[in-house]
């Protein structure tokens, strides 16, 4: 089993950046020849053990098409049908005569019209761009920079404090449990640790007063905000879990987040709410903090 999740991530590797809308890019039959040799490999290979390997396959491709863009969104119904095609791939595999070439063209299909359902606006601007992506960057700041931007206190912070897009290594969570403060944080597909939560911020519970601060920089309203200019983004879904969250603080609490949100922000109830903003770096660039007054 471990050798074939090497293997995975050798062949996932080597397809770094590969645009799958480009008409010039071939169906990979290396991808498929090795799957067809390591199925052979394993010897009674139990059903418990192919859905995990089905599983590992399919979070490393989101990995990678998160890598190289950072604004595709993938909830639970989305990783179910991602995970499903490569149910569908190793049941071919096992069961299908077709020729490995005939595999091949038909997952890369699979996985193109995944995309073009999941997230439509990759159909438009892909096509036209070359066979190699440049990842739409998604960096992981370090505590002290996450901490300047978002203009927080540690010292002041109210507790339970939880960070939207922590990021993989989660590292403003973890400088702030190692002050001796409450805090998790949850993403897409976050390292192993128990303060740190997989999940999509459309989706995840935030619960009602539960939280003392929220934090999220560069994440939530960033996508907020290119939801909010996209022709067929859920612009609405996004309003309504913004409203969410900030329901979700505990009277007295805030919600530090970059950059700002003007088209929403200018509706909030000032009687609930109390916003204030701070410039940072580039001209136009703010980080809002907003108090639940009551």
């Amino acid at each position: 089993m471990d050798n074939f999740k090497k293997s995975i991530d050798k062949q996932i590797a080597s397809n770094r950046g590969k645009n799958l809308f480009h008409d010039g890019v071939p169906a990979s039959n290396e991808f498929i020849e090795l799957l067809v040799e390591n199925l052979k490999e394993i010897n009674n290979v139990s059903d418990e053990q192919e859905q995990e390997l089905i599983e590992y396959t399919a979070d490393r491709v989101l990995q990678e098409f998160c890598r190289i863009n950072q604004y595709y969104s993938f909830g639970k119904a989305e990783k179910k049908a991602l995970r499903d095609i490569y149910a569908v791939l190793f049941s071919s595999i096992r069961n299908s005569n077709a020729s490995i070439a005939a595999l091949s063209e038909n997952h890369l299909k699979n996985l193109r019209n995944f995309l073009y359902k999941t997230n439509p606006f990759a159909g438009k601007i892909y096509p036209q761009q070359n066979e190699a992506l440049e990842a739409v960057a998604c960096s992981e700041y370090t505590p002290e920079l996450q901490l300047e931007i978002l203009n927080l206190n540690v010292r002041e912070l109210m507790e339970p404090v939880l960070d939207i897009g922590c990021g993989r290594q989660g590292n403003l969570v973890k400088y702030l449990r190692e002050e001796g403060i409450e805090a998790y944080g949850f993403d897409r597909l976050p390292d192993d640790l128990s303060y740190l939560t997989s999940a999509d911020w459309l989706e995840y519970p935030y619960g009602e007063s539960k939280w003392g601060t929220i934090v999220s920089n560069l994440g939530f309203s960033n996508h907020f905000h290119h939801h909010h200019l996209r022709e067929d983004g859920d612009f609405l879904k996004y309003a309504e879990k913004y409203m969410e969250i900030l329901r979700s603080l505990k009277p007295g609490g805030c919600f530090h987040y970059a950059p700002g949100l003007p088209f929403i922000e200018s509706y909030l109830n000032k009687d609930l709410y109390q916003l204030s903003d701070q410039p940072f770096g580039r001209e136009g660039f703010k980080s809002i903090i907003i108090k639940r007054l009551s």
